[in-house]
């Protein structure tokens, strides 16, 4: 009796031992891992949230950038992490097309994380040279279908969200044309304003400087709705192309086994993140649209944004650089 007396109670610890950890946690600094570089997207995402997330939480928010394979370095070191909470990752889009770019990968994509939250979404646009002789997509669909392979699109490199976005283009368009890879965007931005290449899928934060100086001219924003910044400018399914719908994104996930009331604790603290006005407006002048999906959400959509780019990176035969 006294052995199955202490089972019992034994059993029942176990079972409290998540709650009670939740509703005390958390007791020190979180640390909030980026898979990129400072300066980009996902680093200025990552720093925006942070210090609303540790108003909300009590404890700081720790910013702590490891670059590098796309975002593989960064999420082998997460998964590898005490699933408590204190060791959160900010990934992009990159995410959702690294298992069918890479076949062998540190961690098991699907079972390593838990989705958190994803942050607001990143429509790209459609630019080319001014000086390119189409004046709209279907003027390009019909220039290309006229003279298959010779015409370019340029991006970031093999893999990057600017070559799978032409790739979608192609493949929804039914079109032949020709993928030019450069090491960054910055370099393919440059060679498309130069002429050296006329077609480019830019991001808005990037691009919508060199829209509005004359130096690129934009045909399409590639979201499901027209963007604010630029009211005047259609979707790529406005502009012919029918289905596109194209997005870079930012999320938060946590290691696997993470328990789901310390999971509801850190969405609750990036939902209140996002409501702050200052935010808003910073992330509507990137042209970006705040989202705030939580966990049930967040994780249907990476799941769906995957199951996208693995058909893509599929009929496109498309390998990683």
């Amino acid at each position: 009796m006294f052995r199955l007396t202490a089972a019992v109670f034994a059993s029942l610890s176990l079972l409290q031992a998540p709650a009670t950890l939740a509703q005390s946690w958390p007791t020190k600094p979180i640390k909030l891992i980026v898979t990129y570089p400072p300066g980009g997207g996902a680093d200025l995402m990552a720093r925006l949230i942070a210090p609303k997330m540790s108003e909300t939480l009590g404890q700081p928010v720790l910013v702590d950038n490891r670059p590098g394979a796309s975002g593989q370095i960064a999420a082998d070191v997460v998964a590898r992490s005490a699933p408590d909470g204190y060791t959160l990752m900010l990934d992009a889009s990159s995410y959702a097309v690294n298992p069918s770019l890479y076949p062998k990968m540190p961690y098991d994509p699907g079972k390593a994380f838990v989705t958190i939250s994803v942050l607001a979404l990143f429509p790209n646009m459609l630019v080319v040279n001014p000086a390119f002789e189409a004046k709209s997509v279907k003027e390009v669909v019909a220039a290309a279908k006229a003279k298959p392979g010779t015409i370019a699109f340029a991006s970031s490199g093999n893999g990057s969200a600017q070559h799978l976005a032409g790739e979608l283009f192609r493949q929804r368009a039914a079109i032949d044309i020709v993928h030019v890879p450069y090491k960054g965007g910055g370099p393919a931005m440059n060679d498309v304003i130069g002429g050296q290449v006329p077609i480019f899928f830019a991001n808005m934060a990037s691009g919508l400087q060199q829209v509005k100086a004359g130096k690129l001219r934009v045909l399409a924003i590639t979201g499901a709705k027209r963007s604010a910044a630029l009211p005047d400018t259609p979707t790529m399914a406005e502009a012919g192309v029918p289905g596109y719908e194209v997005y870079e994104w930012n999320a938060v996930f946590a290691p696997a086994g993470t328990p789901e009331a310390i999971v509801a604790k850190v969405a609750d603290a990036i939902s209140r993140a996002l409501q702050s006005p200052e935010l808003r407006e910073r992330i509507a002048a990137l042209g970006g649209d705040i989202v705030s999906y939580g966990p049930k959400d967040a994780d249907r959509f990476v799941r769906e944004q995957t199951e996208l780019w693995a058909k893509v990176v599929r009929q496109g035969s498309i390998k990683a650089e």
